[in-house]
């Protein structure tokens, strides 16, 4: 299996971008990740499935999963850890889906 390093060489550039909002269907924003040092894979993650399955539902959030690799059994381990994966469990477990806005 690869690494969450390995995995992020194969993901598209996000250059040019800085932020990007997680917005539910309610239209209130859910969360902001930075293109910024300690969050630009998980930018870099999130921003890849939502374009590849127009927002980020439980398919993109199982993809999400295996992409963080080793980080999502660390954020198992130690809920709370890592929110931005944490997120991600919370999506596939209750069904829900987000829409990104780049910024």
């Amino acid at each position: 299996m690869p690494s969450f390093s390995e995995n992020l060489r194969q993901l598209a550039p996000v250059d040019g971008l800085q932020r990007f909002c997680l917005v539910g269907e309610d239209g209130q924003t859910l969360a902001v990740i930075e293109n910024a040092p300690g969050t630009q894979g998980s930018f870099r993650v999130y921003h890849h499935v939502a374009k590849k399955w127009g927002g980020i539902g439980i398919e993109a959030a199982q993809e999400a999963l295996t992409l963080f690799a080793e980080h999502t059994d660390d954020a198992r381990l130690h809920p709370g850890k890592h929110p931005n994966i944490d997120r991600l469990f919370d999506i596939v477990e209750r069904n829900l889906h987000f829409e990104m806005r780049c910024e």
